[in-house]
């Protein structure tokens, strides 16, 4: 299959088809700055690229002059921690770093810094750097890196080739079947959904695609947004396409609610990330908001199924892409026909005809994939972050203050959490403390907001524990649902509740 920039070529020539907060591009633009890009690259030798930065044209035009050089792209999501960016250059043959400022990549350890040169005008730096660490061997074909969230500290790369994007890609073009569509990037672009749905997909039907900054959205941090400058921002650009994670959709419903009117142009607003549920939908289509869940993994290129204009049902996830084959083994979500090439530097996980994606679901005999839960404790918030609580809660009693920590945040903005202190005397001020702590070091999508207090530790109530000593999380939420309740201030039907003490 061609390259995208190839494909690109053979459409007509758009007045724009790529525009940010500072300069608009028409198609010819672009490939002369894609291939000026490309070709500086391999004048320098260049075989692994970390891209890290805000959302711009100068991210897409890194991402596209990588894939036309064959070399390899490690997008590196802006939430990752410093500790999971150490992680990620310890484990992978990247020798230069494209961003818009190298203070990130001057203090990670074993890492040798060498020539350092501005590109695209000056808006990007080009740092090549010498990694000391033992590198990840990569399949066959890999040209794209992508990291999720991470369940746990150290995410694992997902190898992808340009085939398999492209073709993820065409398939989307097909499903959601808008011409010329002019979509809004709201998510960060090294996010693998909206890297191939919101950048590729509207490039291959010859449409626009506009991508302001995460600040000019109103996105402070990866969890956090000003609600009013994320509705102007939406009415500004008066997009046909955009994709939401559930959280900015409740945020749009909420904004209706309160008097903000959609655009018109809105035709298809694809909801991932996490649960949706049928009450949202409907109520976003009261609001003149036309959202569409879908479902998708990385393992298997981004998305697997998605409802459309053309076909959608209540209650799932849509159907599955043309392209893709979906089973059910033993209730679990199995899939195949663009599986990924394998994760960096396992083997053993390479060459895999179907991936099995640890949820649980069923297809109806119209064909619509419904989702019922994860077969493994993992939490997905309703930003989209996986974040594995068995995670949070060892680095929360990895202290002398906390005895018990229960963590809790599935399909919710943020996490909370139970804690019952190891000395019962110590005041809420100093455990606050130790949290803030412990927040520090994580990901802000990972961090407690708000926590209770237990009065006795889990240790002495029936049933809270394994044998093992692994909490009981669906009888300890069940007791404590009220104070879970009230630290959200919503319901906690949206808390996964399912026993994961196996």
């Amino acid at each position: 299959m061609r390259k995208l920039l190839t494909q690109l070529e053979l459409i007509d020539d758009n007045p724009v088809v790529l525009r940010d907060s500072s300069r608009q591009l028409r198609k010819q633009q672009l490939l002369e700055c894609c291939r000026d890009l490309a070709a500086v690259l391999k004048s320098c030798d260049i075989k692994m690229v970390a891209l890290f930065g805000d959302n711009s044209s100068d991210w897409v035009i890194a991402d596209l002059a990588c894939q036309e050089a064959n070399i390899c792209l490690v997008p590196i999501p802006t939430f990752f921690s410093q500790a999971q960016i150490n992680h990620l250059f310890a484990s992978l043959a990247i020798d230069t770093v494209i961003c818009q400022a190298t203070e990130h990549f001057l203090a990670i350890p074993n890492i040798q810094h060498g020539a350092q040169q501005s590109v695209l005008e000056g808006r990007l730096q080009l740092l090549q750097v010498v990694c000391a660490g033992q590198s990840s061997a990569l399949p066959e074909s890999t040209q794209k890196i992508t990291f999720t969230s991470g369940s746990t500290g150290q995410p694992k790369g997902v190898c992808l080739s340009v085939e398999q994007l492209l073709l993820q890609a065409a398939a989307l073009a097909d499903a959601v079947a808008l011409d010329k569509p002019r979509h809004l990037c709201l998510l960060p672009l090294s996010t693998l959904l909206e890297n191939i749905a919101g950048v590729y997909t509207p490039l291959l039907c010859g449409g626009e695609v506009i991508i302001p900054s995460l600040a000019e959205i109103g996105f402070q941090g990866s969890s956090s947004l000003d609600t009013g400058q994320f509705c102007r921002t939406i009415s500004h650009y008066s997009p046909q396409s955009m994709i939401l994670t559930p959280q900015l959709l409740v945020i749009a419903i909420a904004a209706a609610k309160q008097g903000w009117q959609p655009p018109e142009s809105l035709k298809f607003v694809a909801v991932g990330g996490g649960r949706v549920s049928a009450q949202l939908l409907a109520e976003a289509h009261h609001y003149a908001i036309p959202a569409y869940e879908g479902y998708g993994l990385s393992e298997c290129a981004s998305v697997v199924s998605l409802n459309t204009r053309a076909q959608s049902a209540p209650c799932t996830s849509g159907k599955p892409l043309p392209h893709l084959r979906v089973s059910i083994c033993r209730g679990e979500i199995m899939v195949s026909g663009n599986a990924m090439l394998g994760y960096a530097g396992q083997p053993n996980s390479w060459n895999q005809e179907m991936i099995a994606t640890g949820d649980m679901g069923s297809v109806d005999s119209q064909g619509f994939l419904t989702i019922s839960g994860r077969s493994k404790n993992l939490l997905i918030s309703s930003f989209g972050r996986n974040i594995n609580p068995e995670w949070v809660e060892a680095e929360l009693v990895a202290n002398t203050v906390i005895a018990d920590a229960v963590v809790y945040g599935d399909a919710q903005p943020h996490c909370v959490a139970l804690i019952y202190p190891r000395d019962p005397e110590l005041a809420d001020a100093e455990v606050q403390q130790t949290i803030d702590q412990v927040n520090s070091g994580l990901p802000d999508y990972a961090r407690i907001l708000n926590w209770f207090r237990l009065n006795q530790p889990l240790t002495s109530q029936a049933g809270m524990l394994t044998d093992n000593g692994r909490p009981v999380r669906a009888t300890i939420a069940a007791h404590y649902q009220v104070q879970l309740n009230n630290l959200y201030g919503q319901p906690t039907n949206s808390i996964s509740l399912e026993d994961s003490s196996q």
